[in-house]
């Protein structure tokens, strides 16, 4: 005789409590975990997505290699909206080989304020577009924790519907009707962090060029320069102390889709994904965590400072348009064994608010 269905459903939910809340998987084995999303946000109404992350050790080896991330995400909205969202921190054996990349998949509308540190906030057009974007980093061990190696980018941006706002127009900026771009180029990357998701010590520093040319297929040709330092120190037992630089600079025609990006979940958090643009962005942030608090097993939280800015070329820097930013965070230990945590954010600017749910700190 079966189970009753109420008797089944409860099982079925102590088991995904349970797998959540306990973790009973053991630290060397992989762990692959499904769970539902929830958002809003003015562009898009309701968001309803599906994330998985999966979280391994090479040969299952937790002594000599570490911990290797994969996390994808996919979402749709009600304005018909959708996309897919790939990451992943790769670690070979004895570190001999590290991926590093992303990849966007979407329609989705992107908010365009103008070039330049000087935008009007109030009155951003609306870019509904298709757009991919790829980028990936294939390193080879050079040295310990020294990475090198090659380095790829493509984005596609098409299906282009740009939609002026009520007050003034904007200029139609270079790339509004669709690009597609190629680059290729080399990078170095030093990594002493354990742990990608949950850096408690060590330094993570990048150096990268690359170059989109006609030749390979790209619309326009322009350059970019990248660079990227972090270092997180361990002042208490579960207390962690962490600092960002970055810079990115890019010379050429650059599409406006592909301009350095100030704002978004990682940076300067709380201001929009491009509310301010240029071929030069400089920010630098710093971040005290609790992971967890001494008083409890799985709540913690942390407290973040940063500024920035944008400019047309690192000579043009204008000191008095530097946009601070504060903010705080609630963590909750989602996966004791792999030490990794859930993070919700709120970011605090001149111009308004910014919530972010995700999964993995900041940086």
């Amino acid at each position: 005789m079966g189970l009753p269905h109420h008797t089944i459903a409860q099982t079925l939910v102590k088991r995904l409590v349970n797998h959540f809340l306990n973790d009973t998987t053991s630290s060397a084995k992989p762990h692959v975990s499904f769970y539902p999303t929830l958002g809003y946000a003015p562009e898009t109404s309701l968001e309803f997505g599906l994330s998985a992350l999966y979280l391994y050790h090479a040969k299952n080896d937790t002594l000599a290699n570490r911990l290797s991330e994969i996390q994808a995400f996919s979402f749709f909205t009600l304005r018909g909206q959708y996309g897919l969202n790939l990451d992943h921190a790769i670690y070979g054996d004895n570190d001999r080989w590290f991926f590093l990349g992303r990849g966007r998949i979407q329609r989705f509308p992107l908010l365009y304020y103008g070039i330049g540190p000087r935008t009007d906030p109030d009155h951003p057009a609306t870019v509904d577009a298709f757009s991919i974007q790829l980028r990936e980093r294939i390193m080879r061990r050079l040295h310990p924790n020294l990475f090198g190696g090659l380095e790829v980018d493509y984005q596609h941006l098409s299906r282009i519907d740009f939609r002026q706002p009520d007050g003034p127009a904007h200029d139609l900026p270079l790339g509004s009707l669709g690009t597609s771009n190629l680059g290729l180029g080399l990078g170095l990357i030093y990594d002493s962090r354990p742990n990608a998701l949950n850096p408690r010590q060590g330094f993570f520093g990048e150096l990268a060029y690359l170059n989109y040319g006609e030749s390979r297929g790209s619309n326009l040709s322009f350059n970019s320069v990248l660079a990227d330092f972090r270092m997180y120190h361990a002042i208490r037992p579960n207390q962690v102390l962490a600092w960002q630089v970055y810079g990115n600079l890019m010379t050429g025609n650059v599409p406006f889709n592909q301009l350095a990006l100030l704002g978004g979940e990682n940076t300067l958090r709380g201001y929009y994904m491009g509310r301010y643009r240029d071929k030069f962005y400089a920010a630098a942030q710093v971040e005290y965590r609790w992971l967890p608090f001494p008083f409890s097993r799985r709540f913690g939280a942390v407290v973040f400072a940063a500024v920035g800015t944008v400019a047309p070329a690192l000579d043009q820097v204008q000191f008095n348009h530097l946009l601070p930013t504060a903010g705080t965070g609630i963590r909750y230990l989602l996966f004791k064994k792999k030490d990794v945590f859930l993070r919700a954010d709120m970011g605090v600017t001149r111009e308004g608010l910014g919530f972010y749910i995700l999964t993995g700190e900041a940086f």
